[in-house]
């Protein structure tokens, strides 16, 4: 079912992408991996949200390969700020997994937080953080309505950056494709035949209107992923990463700053060491 397909930019600093001996067991390491979480806790399946994204589209295919679709169910959860194309594309991903999915619009929710605090409504990125852990709260709800675990679908570059909504995208029980960088996600999708349009997609957690990741993060994926791969992650200092990589000084700065201001939201809440 893989196909062959460029996930690569020309101008990429650094290429990360798996050889097929790695990706083929990437693939099989990740389907025992969910049908293990799934088994150890009991559950019947599966939820996920559905957005339409490479991400929770990658995740949502392994998901069926390892689970089967019947015990797979999507959510697709559209709010003011998201795109159409984008929610089509959300159910457009489910009919072609033949999964099981609701489509349930948040933004009456969301609006019953806005109304009873009203104070915080200009507030861009509050408002965008209730929007995703409402979607965190409508996983779980249907969760444990049907004895099953929340498949989350961050990658391991949201992760190390901090790219994600504390109590939201990463209230989760698992987190599948959480060790490979945003290349390689696009590598696994391309293997498993996922439609290009999607693999190549421009991510965006439409936080609101015209959002993109890239943009909000400063810096494009491919770059982001070789910084993480190399300083972060590797044995490069700052100045050899600069010249390995031909990325600039405040890129590598920028970097590291995200991972070091977003190294709260890797942690469980801190409480005092005890005394006694």
């Amino acid at each position: 079912m893989s196909q062959e397909l460029s996930v690569l930019d020309d101008d990429a600093p650094l290429d990360i992408r798996l050889t097929e001996e790695e990706l083929e067991a990437t693939r099989e390491h990740i389907v025992s991996f969910i049908r293990d979480v799934v088994d150890d806790a009991n559950a019947e399946g599966a939820v996920i949200g559905l957005s339409g994204g490479i991400d929770s589209t990658t995740t949502a295919a392994l998901g069926v390969e390892a689970l089967g679709a019947e015990h797979v169910h999507g959510l697709v959860m559209p709010s003011e700020v998201n795109t159409d194309e984008n929610m089509s594309d959300a159910e457009r991903v489910a009919e072609m997994l033949d999964i099981e999915y609701d489509v349930v619009d948040i933004n009456p929710i969301a609006e019953a937080f806005f109304e009873a605090y009203p104070d915080a409504t200009e507030d861009r990125m509050a408002t965008g953080n209730v929007r995703v852990r409402v979607r965190g709260v409508l996983n779980y709800f249907v969760a444990n309505h049907e004895g099953k675990v929340v498949l989350g679908t961050g990658n391991r570059s949201e992760a190390l950056t901090g790219y994600f909504t504390k109590y939201g995208d990463q209230a989760v029980d698992c987190n599948p494709i959480g060790n490979l960088y945003k290349q390689q996600v696009r590598q696994v999708a391309a293997s498993l035949g996922l439609p290009e349009d999607l693999v190549m997609k421009t991510p965006s957690a439409e936080m609101w209107l015209g959002q993109t990741d890239e943009e909000e993060m400063g810096l494009g994926y491919d770059t982001l992923d070789a910084i993480l791969a190399l300083h972060v992650d590797g044995p490069l200092s700052k100045g050899a990463t600069v010249r390995e990589l031909g990325v600039s000084a405040e890129q590598v700065d920028r970097v590291v700053d995200l991972c070091e201001r977003s190294a709260h939201k890797r942690r469980m809440p801190p409480a005092p060491e005890p005394l006694f």
